[in-house]
């Protein structure tokens, strides 16, 4: 059966779709709507076990989670194995379910200090990280990692068997390397390799834009579970709809403009509650510009957003712009 739960270590998951960590996106509100709609499992944004040690304030702020989350996975990176020991213990001790070392991140600010994807050129630091976010985390430790840094360095497999044999107790793989960012077709061959290679659960990554996708990365790689990262930019309903795919093989209706619409408000709301109005509305720019994908003239609504400041002036334009193109 496609659908089905999902154990890491000792967190169980209602379904194995789960959405993907992103730096940026994945912040409490998003992920409060993401859990509505069925998520089995979400992740916060990467947080910089470094900041955390020098207490940085705005790293402590990716850490805050609500109750209705779980179960809920924080991503840590960073490269010096005590620095993150010392930081997963502390995570640890905290209300989540699952930490995830990020050995996957592109961004040349993060690799060119050895961190995110750079890790993956590095096996000897990849097992000591590893090892020391296992020995000092009370919660499972999950590793994601890519395809390889380069098309001449493809090394997941021997990634993923690193860190299995360091204690890992899942592994997800984005099928790209780090030179292709999010460009080109995931290769979803990798995914099957480090499935075919470890005794721990395989979550696959990479292209999952329609509940059609999930159902055949499942087929094709045999992995235990799908990762959802810009798949749900804009439609946190994709993971009813893969459930609901994945149970049936029917294809749900997708939402209105409407309700479209309303989903993105009740979003703007919750960034506000939790953010504060300045950096709620500034921070949900973003979002209402992927929810707006694909409407009609939505281009001169999205440049207007982008100079508002105010709750109500977001919801007004929003409003009046459905009023007059749709109805």
């Amino acid at each position: 059966m496609r659908l089905r739960s999902l154990t890491i270590g000792n967190t169980k998951l209602s379904n194995n779709v789960l959405l993907a960590p992103m730096a940026g996106i994945t912040d409490l509100p998003f992920r409060l709507i993401c859990k509505e709609y069925g998520c089995g499992m979400v992740y916060t944004e990467m947080v910089s076990a470094k900041g955390l040690y020098y207490g940085s304030q705005k790293t402590e702020e990716l850490l805050r989670i609500h109750p209705k989350e779980h179960p809920i996975g924080v991503q840590i990176f960073g490269s010096e194995p005590e620095v993150m020991g010392l930081m997963a213990q502390k995570i640890s001790m905290q209300d989540i379910d699952i930490i995830d070392i990020n050995m996957g991140c592109p961004a040349p600010k993060i690799v060119k200090n050895g961190q995110g994807c750079a890790l993956m050129k590095d096996i000897d630091r990849v097992r000591k990280v590893v090892r020391a976010v296992v020995k000092h985390s009370s919660k499972p430790v999950t590793v994601k990692i890519r395809k390889g840094w380069d098309d001449t360095q493809i090394n997941a497999v021997e990634v993923a068997k690193a860190a299995m044999e360091e204690g890992a107790a899942a592994i997800t793989v984005h099928g790209r390397t780090r030179e292709q960012f999010y460009a080109g077709n995931a290769d979803w061959d990798i995914i099957k390799e480090v499935k075919q290679a470890v005794d721990i659960p395989v979550i696959g990554n990479g292209d999952i834009f329609t509940p059609e996708a999930a159902a055949k990365m499942l087929d094709y790689t045999g992995c235990d579970g799908v990762m959802v990262a810009r798949g749900a930019q804009g439609q946190p309903w994709i993971f009813r709809d893969i459930i609901h795919y994945l149970k049936t093989g029917e294809t749900l209706q997708q939402p209105s403009v409407w309700e479209r619409i309303n989903i993105a408000l009740k979003q703007l709301e919750l960034a506000v509650k939790y953010k504060g109005e300045k950096l709620g509305v500034i921070e949900m720019r973003k979002h209402i510009s992927w929810y707006l994908k694909g409407m009609k003239n939505a281009n001169s609504v999205k440049n207007a957003i982008n100079r508002l400041e105010c709750k109500e002036q977001i919801k007004k334009t929003l409003l009046e712009y459905v009023e007059k193109e749709y109805n």
